[in-house]
């Protein structure tokens, strides 16, 4: 676990559990030939275990986080379902080249074919998020369903350091190019069609996908899951209000995050802010050439110009990208008759199904992306070509 790898686990942490406060408990147990030390972490939004292995030297053997509440076991390795088969690719090249996973279907194709883009944060090919894995369950469920998926390792997860290390860094490096260089990789590949091959972002994938499609001439359609059209530090403003008001009380950390938040929002909106200044998220550091890139693009007004078709997904239990940026979506593509919107009442940011008042503590529970929203992309996908 070099320490760019710590680093890169620690912001997918925080980014789901918030700020870290304080170790609440220490506790000791014996497992076999390792001694293991569970600290119960208060995080800003939920209280978390870190799990940390010693072998017989007393040397760190494996370091592990789980909810602090309902633990759930380690689940098995999963296997490829029955008939799909996967290879390895490479996107992109030079500095940054990401391993990716192709999952194609039953047959000999060529077959329409999705490019998964990546939400915010460091993830993996899987966007995995604590015990679960939203993109594999996409990958693995559309090519059940007929349509080969691409999805890679963000380049921020791969590269930490050296990623964020580029002068000038934008999110144009961090997901557009990488994205685009994945759609032509696919182009070019004998087992899809090159007519239909669309993008399916999630978050802010989903919001930087027009903006991915922009003269791309491979692409026959775009997908959003559950994207923003709020500018992305309110969005983050309104998910600390929405947390903080969960327990009904607001407390003295909570209001400092918020108003942390407040004013980076503040900041990054102003027109004083420098591509050279360095603006504080969360606690992770950001140039302020991330948010002028960010700022430039008007994801509605973006795809608004597309003259491709788009499905736009949301799960109706979302409080990370809410009923107010779906409605961006439909005011400003109300003119467009290939647009489609499907909404889903039980289920969450992870388009996994819940009940009760969302909370961060469910994306920590075990689930898997509701077969609907499997369906539904897929049935899309297959009656269209470009």
């Amino acid at each position: 676990l070099p320490p760019e790898k710590l680093a890169t686990v620690w912001a997918q942490i925080t980014s789901q559990a918030g700020a870290f406060r304080e170790i609440t408990s220490v506790e000791t147990q014996v497992a076999g030939a390792h001694t293991l030390v569970l600290l119960t972490c208060r995080f800003g939004r939920m209280p978390l275990v870190a799990r940390v292995a010693f072998d017989g030297s007393g040397r760190v053997a494996g370091l592990f986080f789980t909810p602090a509440t309902s633990p759930t076991p380690t689940p098995a390795p999963a296997l490829l379902p029955e008939g799909l088969t996967e290879r390895e690719l490479t996107v992109g090249s030079g500095r940054f080249p990401l391993p990716g996973t192709l999952t194609l279907p039953p047959g000999k194709g060529p077959f329409p074919a999705v490019v998964l883009v990546h939400g915010s944060g460091p993830q993996d090919r899987d966007g995995t998020i604590g015990p679960n894995r939203p993109l594999r369950d996409l990958a693995w469920g559309l090519a059940q369903r007929g349509v080969a998926v691409l999805r890679y390792e963000k380049r921020t997860h791969r590269y930490p350091g050296r990623s964020v290390a580029v002068e000038g860094f934008t999110v144009r490096n961090e997901v557009v190019d990488d994205a685009r260089a994945a759609v032509r990789l696919l182009a070019g590949d004998p087992a899809i069609d090159p007519d239909r091959i669309f993008i399916l972002g999630h978050s802010l994938g989903g919001m930087l996908a027009p903006r991915i499609a922009e003269g791309l001439p491979q692409l026959a359609g775009i997908v959003i899951l559950a994207g923003p059209t709020r500018p992305l530090a309110r969005v983050i403003v309104d998910q600390l209000v929405y947390l903080a008001a969960l327990d009904g009380t607001v407390t003295d950390d909570e209001r400092a995050d918020i108003e942390a938040a407040r004013k980076t929002a503040a900041r990054v909106a102003s027109r004083r802010l420098m591509p050279t200044d360095t603006v504080e998220v969360l606690g992770t550091p950001t140039p302020g050439s991330y948010w002028l890139d960010l700022r430039a693009h008007d994801p509605v007004a973006t795809a608004a110009k597309l003259g491709i078709p788009i499905l736009i997904l949301q799960g109706k239990r979302d409080y990370m990208v809410t009923a107010e940026d779906l409605e961006g979506w439909k005011n400003g593509l109300e003119a467009r008759p290939d647009v489609t919107i499907r909404e889903y009442p039980e289920l969450n940011h992870l388009f996994m199904a819940g009940g009760g008042t969302p909370r961060p503590e469910e994306l920590m529970s075990p689930g898997h992306v509701d077969p609907r929203v499997l369906d539904d992309v897929a049935s899309w996908i297959t009656a269209r070509k470009k």
